[in-house]
């Protein structure tokens, strides 16, 4: 055989062998770990991975213990129980427990010791408005040290990073909710990678205290799940569950603003990114402000960042938004947004 046909055979094969890898579900296995695998997927674009793969894109089967309904979680906000102290100040109390023993299911048939707060991943969206007194009774249900660290100001005894409560424990955080922002919590016992990449992570939203104009609002928090702890994620998501907005478009109306809060959780890479089709969004990175900071299609963020998006389509139809990282968006972090008529 002449060399340039043996060459011609060689790249066949190749080809052939990514093809074969990205349209199928792989078991996980020991044996995975150390051995590298060529990845295609929906840009036709090439990668190599040491993690498993698992490729859920055209299974739509129902959840039956999922980590999160990521349907409910999208619109959800947990105002606490709201009373009034005497000197009129509004108090919000809420009450977070803690869970490391939870086997739940982050995708079709793959099941992961989920470590939760209230029972899902991610935990509540807690939600107060400036100058609120916010008040977490928080309890440990689990086997190891737990706390809850709140992005924003207050007391270095609210921090949640040194006094760590134990199993069947219980500790009270209180503080005033400033500044107005997007903002996250998450538990702050080392090894911290543990303790995030199980799922031990919220979102954290303060209002500025003249409202921001009416809009459809929503959460979206960008995550990974690294399931044959190889410390390399085997699923993106936003909101708990890959490509679950594929499957379930989000619903919103022809001109209507929307608003969402966008927060990257994601461990083990060192960004994370959310490109929006058809359509530019005003970006106000961590919400701290009143005036956007840019008007882009993509915003890019490490671990921990967030940014507030606002837009509003223009036509109809069926619009996507994913990681623009191809890999992220090809094991999960894919959606569609189906704009209406009104």
């Amino acid at each position: 055989m002449s060399s340039s046909k043996l060459l011609l055979v060689v790249v066949i094969a190749v080809a052939v062998a990514g093809t074969a890898i990205a349209f199928s579900s792989l078991g996980f296995g020991a044996d995975a770990q150390s051995t590298e695998k060529m990845v295609t997927g929906h840009s036709l674009t090439s990668y190599f991975t040491a993690g498993d793969v698992v490729d859920p894109e055209h299974d739509s089967a129902p959840l039956k213990n999922a980590v999160v309904d990521p349907d409910k979680y999208l619109r959800e906000f947990n105002y606490g129980r709201v009373s009034k102290l005497p000197d009129g100040t509004t108090l919000r109390e809420f009450t977070i427990v803690a869970d490391d023993s939870k086997t739940l299911e982050v995708s079709p048939g793959v099941f992961f010791n989920a470590w939760t707060f209230n029972g899902t991943v991610p935990g509540p969206t807690i939600r107060a408005t400036e100058g609120d007194l916010v008040r977490i009774h928080f309890i440990n249900n689990g086997t190891r040290p737990h706390t809850m660290h709140f992005h924003g100001i207050h007391a270095a005894e609210m921090d949640g990073v040194f006094e760590k409560i134990a199993p069947g424990g219980q500790y009270t955080y209180e503080f005033t909710a400033e500044p107005f922002g997007l903002f996250l919590y998450h538990c702050h016992i080392q090894p911290l990678e543990e303790h995030i990449s199980h799922g031990l992570y919220g979102v954290y939203i303060v209002d500025p205290k003249e409202p921001r104009p009416p809009a459809d609002e929503m959460v979206m928090m960008m995550n990974g799940y690294d399931t044959d702890f190889d410390t390399e994620n085997n699923f993106y998501t936003v909101n708990g569950i890959p490509f679950y907005y594929m499957h379930h478009p989000i619903q919103i109306e022809k001109d209507r603003l929307v608003r969402v809060y966008l927060v990257n959780i994601l461990e083990f890479d060192q960004i994370n990114n959310f490109h929006l089709h058809g359509n530019l969004f005003n970006l106000y990175r961590t919400g701290t402000g009143l005036t956007p900071d840019e008007y882009t299609d993509i915003v890019t963020m490490s671990q921990g960042e967030r940014g507030i998006l606002e837009f509003s389509y223009k036509y109809p139809g069926q619009y996507m938004f994913h990681a623009h990282k191809t890999e992220f968006a090809e094991k999960g972090w894919t959606g569609t947004f189906l704009v209406k008529e009104k």
